[in-house]
């Protein structure tokens, strides 16, 4: 196809079909040409898709469609009918494009969580740092342990929750400035260290674990998830393989803050056997192993789910209509 010869031949029918949709009323006749001049319009996008791939001239025409569609569309798809695919498909694909990530993610945190610990744990110059001797021995016999029970269940589950779905959030949104998704997980590996240290310092590491692994390990594996998307977006911008910069941020970050709105419901759970399970007075294996099923069942979500949405071809991104132009074009 020679491109300039096809695109000179329909100039005339694009630009009305653009002028068209660009109104706000319509005559009988012009809505009914408006709806031929898309179906038309559409016809000879898919033929110079096809021919010569991603062009100027077809994302002009992709635009005119887009505004076209909205006139006589009026709304995008129902809300509730895309929630089941996005469960299903676009959030589980998101994840599993995460999973090395995450699992980098995790073992660099508790590497630096558990050097942290030993060194504030042996260390009495270090300890003396974070307050008296009297006042962490305190930390480390009462106060670790009641702040799990100091508020109601309801509230304190409220408030870890949207604590924690903030800084998931933060991850994902500020990943492409590179240095603050490091910076928080560093400051996480920090506290984590910091307390265990204490606590075994003066001999409650036992303690340690037993209130930190029922909700942990749910919550924790949030925050990596969000802290790796973070850091997929902020990779894409840097290499954007065969994609301009401007196309791998989009699709990137189109595809991977699908992973905020999901974290937000697992981070629900972790705040709920935060808030209902930990300061329960059950036995410790009962809470670890609540703790360890909701673990176990979101990365099976992210393995299995997540690996058949992506060998199905799902990305985690909108499908291409609803995403629009994979480049900025004037119109």
């Amino acid at each position: 196809m020679d491109l300039d010869a096809f695109s000179a031949a329909h100039r005339d029918d694009w630009a009305r079909l653009d002028d068209l949709g660009r109104r706000r009323t319509y005559s009988g006749a012009e809505a009914d040409e408006l709806i031929d001049r898309y179906q038309s319009g559409a016809t000879e996008l898919s033929a110079l898709k096809t021919s010569a791939g991603s062009t100027v001239a077809g994302d002009r025409l992709s635009v005119s469609l887009s505004r076209a569609r909205q006139r006589f569309t009026g709304s995008s798809a129902n809300l509730f009918a895309a929630i089941p695919a996005f469960f299903a498909l676009q959030l589980p694909a998101a994840l599993y494009r995460l999973r090395w990530i995450i699992a980098v993610v995790a073992a660099a945190t508790i590497l630096v969580s558990v050097l942290y610990a030993v060194w504030v744990a042996n260390n009495p110059q270090v300890l003396a740092n974070f307050g008296t001797d009297a006042e962490l021995q305190k930390i480390a016999q009462n106060d670790f342990v009641n702040y799990y029970s100091d508020n109601p269940a309801a509230s304190f589950t409220g408030q870890v929750w949207t604590n924690n779905a903030w800084i998931t959030a933060q991850c994902v949104a500020f990943g492409i400035v590179g240095v603050y998704v490091p910076f928080v997980l560093l400051q996480n590996a920090m506290n984590i260290g910091v307390s265990a240290g204490v606590l075994f310092h003066f001999g409650y590491g036992a303690e340690f674990f037993q209130y930190i692994l029922p909700h942990g390990m749910l919550e924790l594996t949030a925050i990596f998830v969000g802290a790796a998307a973070g850091l997929r977006i902020f990779w894409a911008f840097i290499a954007p393989a065969a994609r301009t910069r401007g196309q791998a941020l989009a699709e990137d970050g189109r595809a991977l803050f699908t992973v905020a709105i999901g974290l937000i419901f697992v981070l629900l759970v972790s705040g709920v056997i935060e808030g209902f399970v930990t300061p329960q007075p059950w036995p410790w294996p009962v809470k670890v192993a609540i703790g360890a099923v909701a673990l176990g069942a979101f990365v099976f979500y992210i393995v299995f789910v997540g690996g058949r949405a992506s060998r199905a071809g799902e990305t985690g991104d909108l499908e291409e209509f609803d995403a629009g132009a994979k480049r900025l074009i004037a119109a």
